[in-house]
């Protein structure tokens, strides 16, 4: 006779109580962990013993109220992520969410029981692809209706119920403040039957407590905090505090807890995540108020974390408490990404920027001060309603004088809602199409040159993965620097030493460099 193998998925808190309990029966069945990340547990029933550990799966289900999801019975569910690394937090969110609850991720949309569409709507085009998305999981209704289709994120919160009047297979739509609810929302639709179409979109809501699925970051090196929620700054042209509704920032106490989780799963790299950073204000339990350096002081501080990056920031918040933080702080990364959007005064007043070029400037020197050797990202808006040539030549002046290690440039589209949609004199799209080729040909050899500078230099990194290329490592220096290279001996989380030997205008390549046993 042959043993019989049951697979199950559970609650990861219930795992080591269900091994106690079943394994007290001596002889009868042993319990094995198949896989930590999607809480699937294994049991090996010794023969002739499948009725009495029935009956005793029966007992803990009814007695206990833990939940035994026959593996194959087991939900499945995919997300696919797009927009900001926000989103990229709030997939992860959500996953966790699920599998704690019993659902086990999938990669493949045609293998789940419920898809997710995580969706950025800051400029056009993000949302085509959402709506094209939607498209090629249509296919996947039509062959199987039981499939839960929902959209969630920004595009969702703008959309509503519009997105359901559209796409009427989609059975719910939920904004970012809502997503703590997916479980419950989920299983209102897939549990009744009933197929009721739900749209969850409030803004009043604060941010849903943490969440931690034991060993989901486990194979990862870098990861994400989010410390608040939403916007207060209404820039004309934004969209965000419309859909993320106005600021609310989260206990330090809970990022604290979340920084500490991370790195116990070998996480080396954190990024803290806001629309604004710089506003973070928090009152602890013991009446000290953290702002964000005092944040970034605390998380610092936690045992083991190697690296430590923070985005966005708002140059009209940065302080010169933070900006020493560059030369007090040893774990944190030498690099800001400081939005600046036009080098018109005129144009950032039309904006709501609250800075002029000159403030900014002065940031850019501060920070320069304070670590000589920072890199300084920015975004660049080309076409604003009312950009003149003199004005786009401001930018391009500021874009000189700065020298940034990149940008991330763009053509103004308008969005609904916002104060700049309604305003006059908009630029013609092929002007705006040719001041974006200007300006990204500028900004690449300014790119290309700041990268040249560095070959034949030794850089310190952390290896995340495998190059696009194959065969090759990918990692990041302190400077968010991409760097591939080749290494018979390197392991995935670890830091090395990489001499620069070619530079290009997105990433670097070198050989990985040994260091000197006697130095």
């Amino acid at each position: 006779m042959h043993t019989t193998r049951w697979t199950f998925c559970v609650e990861p808190k219930h795992i080591s109580y269900i091994r106690y309990t079943l394994e007290s029966y001596d002889g009868i069945l042993t319990v094995t962990t198949l896989d930590p990340a999607l809480s699937l547990i294994e049991l090996k029933i010794a023969p002739g013993c499948e009725d009495i550990t029935r009956a005793v799966l029966h007992a803990l289900e009814q007695e206990e109220g833990i939940k035994l999801i026959k593996n194959g019975a087991a939900k499945t569910f995919f997300i696919k992520t797009m927009g900001c690394q926000m989103n990229e937090y709030d997939s992860d969110y959500v996953a966790q969410l699920l599998i704690n609850n019993g659902l086990v991720p999938t990669d493949a949309p045609e293998k789940a029981d419920l898809i997710l569409i995580n969706t950025c709507t800051v400029r056009a085009k993000p949302d085509q692809k959402a709506y094209s998305f939607l498209g090629r999981v249509h296919v996947l209704k039509q062959k199987n209706h039981d499939i839960v289709i929902g959209v969630i994120g920004c595009l969702a919160q703008k959309q509503g119920k519009t997105i359901i009047d559209r796409f009427p297979y989609v059975d719910m739509v939920i904004g970012p403040r809502e997503i703590g609810e997916i479980v419950k929302l989920y299983r209102k639709i897939a549990d009744t039957g009933k197929r009721k179409k739900l749209v969850a979109t409030s803004l009043d809501r604060d941010i849903p407590p943490s969440v931690f699925s034991p060993g989901y970051f486990q194979n990862r090196v870098t990861g994400f905090i989010s410390i608040m929620q939403g916007c207060n700054n209404f820039c004309t042209y934004c969209s965000v505090p419309y859909v993320r509704g106005r600021e609310v920032c989260r206990s330090s106490d809970d990022i604290l807890k979340e920084a500490e989780h991370l790195v116990s799963q070998g996480i080396k790299d954190i990024t803290l995540l806001g629309q604004n950073v710089n506003s973070y204000i928090w009152t602890g339990k013991t009446g000290k108020q953290y702002d964000f350096a005092s944040l970034l002081k605390e998380v610092s501080q936690k045992h083991e974390l190697c690296r430590l990056r923070f985005t966005t920031s708002h140059p009209k918040d940065l302080s010169d408490r933070l900006i020493a933080c560059f030369a007090d702080l040893k774990n944190l990364c030498n690099h800001i990404h400081l939005p600046v959007q036009s080098g018109s005064n005129r144009i950032l007043s039309r904006m709501k920027r609250r800075y002029t070029k000159e403030q900014y400037l002065d940031l850019i020197r501060k920070l320069r001060e304070a670590r000589e050797d920072i890199a300084i990202t920015s975004d660049i808006i080309v076409g604003f309603p009312g950009e003149t040539d003199q004005d786009f030549e401001m930018t391009l002046d500021l874009v000189r004088q700065v020298q940034f290690d990149s940008i991330f440039s763009f053509k103004y589209s308008d969005r609904k809602g916002t104060v700049a949609e309604k305003m006059d004199f908009k630029v013609e799209e092929e002007k705006k199409s040719q001041r974006l080729r200007v300006l990204q040909e500028i900004q690449k050899q300014i790119t290309l040159e700041k990268n040249k500078m560095l070959e034949g230099t030794c850089q310190e990194v952390l290896v995340e993965g495998f190059s696009k290329r194959g065969r090759q490592f990918s990692g990041r220096t302190t400077t968010g620097k991409i760097v591939n290279f080749s290494s018979d001996n390197t392991h995935i989380g670890t830091f090395v030493n990489v001499l620069i030997k070619k530079a290009f205008v997105n990433s670097l390549l070198g050989e990985k460099k040994d260091m000197d046993p006697w130095q």
